[in-house]
């Protein structure tokens, strides 16, 4: 069976767009077993309340939900145990740093499938105030209303 080709997104972090200012993307692979890797093709993944950790060298993704798969029987593993995310080693290094020295926090964005690979788009993450939520809503809807009398003044 030939490789896919090109970049297919499975699920994204809604949530994380709006409770955090992403400062930095990465993308990562992701270590899974086989019924896991079934069920990320059938879109059955939850990334909501995810966040990424670094122990001994080894990144981490721990409340990534990933459901069991229908036709996995004895095969399906624990939907919430912790995920290896696989990057280079100076990366983990210099992600590890940037999280303790400035206080960021590492949250995954979205899962895709790449060339038939599982990724991981992280992202560097600052958290955000509520005031800075409700400032985020009223530009958003103050654009969402500039778009609208520009489309029916030239109409």
């Amino acid at each position: 069976m030939p490789k896919q080709r090109g970049v297919k997104p499975v699920t994204q972090n809604r949530k994380a767009y709006h409770d955090y200012f992403i400062e930095d993307k990465y993308e990562a692979g992701i270590e899974l077993f086989g019924t896991e890797v079934k069920s990320v093709r059938a879109g059955n993944v939850n990334l909501k309340d995810s966040f990424c950790t670094v122990k001994d060298g080894e990144l981490f993704a721990h409340g990534m939900h990933i459901s069991p798969y229908e036709k996995g029987n004895i095969f399906n593993r624990d939907p919430m145990r912790p995920k290896r995310l696989l990057m280079h080693r100076k990366e983990i290094n210099k992600l590890r740093a940037r999280i303790q020295q400035d206080g960021l926090t590492l949250i995954p964005l979205s899962l895709y499938l790449k060339d038939s690979l599982v990724k991981v788009e992280l992202g560097l993450a600052r958290g955000k105030k509520l005031y800075d939520k409700r400032e985020a809503a009223a530009r958003r809807d103050a654009d969402r209303e500039i778009d609208r009398t520009m489309k029916e003044k030239f109409r």
